[in-house]
């Protein structure tokens, strides 16, 4: 499987997914840490987390696969939604809650 077949699939098979340096658990990076902060904050506890260090290929793909330069990326439901500075704007404004609080 190519990796933008791996990140189709993560992305359709988890309705939250954080592309992310390091894990939950030990971010490797400090907007990848905040994107987990934000994440929790909302009240969600479990969401799939993908380690971009682990495998150069997914590390690229998944800019290509978005269009998106950055690291962290977040997807809710199949749909990318942005890195941490667009997560934190809308968890300041109430919509990443909102757009949450059905999973």
């Amino acid at each position: 499987m190519s990796a933008q077949q791996t990140i189709q699939q993560t992305v359709t098979d988890n309705p939250v997914v954080l592309f992310m340096k390091g894990s939950a658990q030990f971010p490797q990076c400090g907007f990848s840490s905040r994107a987990v902060q934000i994440l929790k904050a909302c009240g969600l506890e479990q969401f799939a987390t993908v380690d971009v260090l682990q495998d150069a290929d997914i590390r690229q793909g998944i800019k290509d696969f978005s269009n998106w330069p950055t690291i962290p990326q977040l997807y809710v439901k199949g749909e990318f939604i942005g890195g941490s500075d667009i997560m934190y704007e809308m968890f300041q404004n109430g919509e990443l809650q909102e757009l949450l609080k059905d999973l």
